[in-house]
């Protein structure tokens, strides 16, 4: 049983005319006495919470930062009218803070019979698996005097998958896709494209390309087109490891190097290229393998969904295994990881040479522009420490990237906001080279 404010009121009220004319046990009994008969009749009259059956629909997944409808159908199959205060109840991170208690509650009256369909809307502020806690009925009786309560479980699971904010950059590579594919009056030549036609020769275009065989079949000089190779593997490997925990700005790191792969994937699933992930950290903890073009990109956002840092050491040569496996012939290999010294030294170098014999390898890395603006702090001996710590720091950085570069790898090392247009443009620049 529970009881209301009012009747907390009702009794508050009762006793103020008892202590000041009649303070006595028979007075506060004369009040009381009836009170009480009114909160049994009115418990007695609530509707029963135990009869009531709930069924739930709604959506399955939504993105970070979008809203999502979970209903809730309340069918009431006691002879009593409900009126009740409903509680669907669902982990802390499915709404803003502070917006909980409005959000999961509902009021609500089901006349005998019938049914009344609730709707929870979450936002969630992470990624994962949100899964409906109990929800919890208090039926008021027709005073408004006492309530019945109870829980019923309802399962429901709601998929927050990544909000992907780097698609608004895939028209503007698109369009150079297509410049490099030779869809528009720009083509492109470089060592390892594939033929595609021949054209009339132009003033200004590479001698090297003249087809002098087609030429002396006609009476105008030939050239030939090349467009960038197509059906090429790329196996994009995020590092799940402690370092993918840190926060840059609001953001952790794992959460942005998702966002530039999801961009590459779009790109080159468009570009007729094959694209695999692995996420690994001690053990794989994600694998998507042999999608066609139009299933990677969604098998890649519902991987990654539930995917969060672990806080160990990332076993490298476990990681290079990993890579060696899930690309058996030459791939473009993308490692998505920190450009800390201490990691990449201690623990990618050494088993480098295994990936650079037998792939091209691009290196992404989430940089921190707070360390940009410590360089630029002034005016005080706490801020030229801070200057002198950022300056070091982004030296180790740059130090750590002509290591890797020395061993043919492409470094990309970019802001959060900024790493998923530059690897796009580092996978375009390779296209467009042949290297691929």
């Amino acid at each position: 049983m529970a009881l209301t404010g009012r009747t907390a009121l009702l009794a508050a009220i009762g006793s103020l005319p008892v202590g000041i004319l009649a303070p006595s046990w028979t007075g506060m009994l004369a009040v009381n006495a009836p009170l009480s008969l009114a909160i049994l009749c009115d418990y007695a009259l609530a509707a029963p919470v135990r009869t009531l059956r709930f069924t739930r629909s709604g959506d399955t997944s939504v993105r970070l930062g979008d809203s999502a409808e979970v209903d809730l159908l309340v069918a009431n199959s006691s002879r009593r009218r409900l009126r009740a205060q409903i509680r669907d109840a669902w982990p802390p991170s499915s709404w803003p803070a502070g917006t909980d208690q409005e959000a999961s509650r509902h009021g609500v009256t089901v006349p005998a019979g019938e049914r009344r369909r609730l709707t929870t809307v979450l936002r969630p502020t992470r990624r994962g698996d949100r899964q409906a806690d109990r929800v919890t009925v208090r039926s008021y009786g027709p005073l408004g005097l006492a309530a019945r309560q109870g829980s019923h479980r309802v399962p429901w699971t709601v998929r927050v998958l990544p909000p992907f904010a780097s698609r608004k950059h895939l028209p503007s590579k698109l369009a150079r896709l297509r410049e490099l594919d030779g869809r528009t009056s720009v083509l492109t030549r470089g060592e390892g494209t594939e033929f595609d036609s021949l054209r009339e020769y132009v003033p200004g275009d590479d001698t090297r390309s003249i087809d002098w065989r087609a030429t002396a079949r006609q009476s105008t000089v030939a050239v030939r087109t090349w467009r960038p190779e197509r059906d090429r593997h790329i196996l994009l490997v995020l590092d799940t490891g402690r370092t993918s925990a840190g926060r840059v700005g609001d953001v952790p790191r794992l959460d942005a190097a998702m966002d530039a792969a999801l961009l590459l994937t779009a790109l080159a699933s468009r570009a007729g290229d094959r694209v695999d992930l692995v996420a690994y950290d001690r053990r794989v903890r994600a694998r998507v393998q042999g999608r066609g073009a139009g299933d990677v990109l969604p098998a890649m956002v519902q991987a990654m969904a539930t995917l969060e840092p672990e806080l160990v050491e990332t076993d490298a040569r476990g990681l290079s295994a990993a890579a060696l496996a899930g690309a058996p012939r030459r791939s473009l290999v993308v490692l998505l990881t920190s450009l800390d010294a201490a990691p990449i030294e201690e623990g990618l170098l050494p088993m480098l040479s295994q990936l650079t014999q037998r792939h091209t390898v691009v290196v992404a890395s989430v940089a921190d522009p707070r360390v940009d603006a410590m360089t630029e702090s002034r005016g005080s001996a706490e801020a030229v420490y801070e200057a002198a710590a950022g300056a070091q720091a982004q030296a180790q950085r740059r130090n750590t990237a002509e290591q890797l570069q020395r061993h043919g790898v492409t470094v990309v090392d970019a802001k959060p906001e900024d790493l998923a247009p530059a690897l796009a443009d580092a996978y375009l620049a390779l296209k467009a080279a042949g290297r691929l």
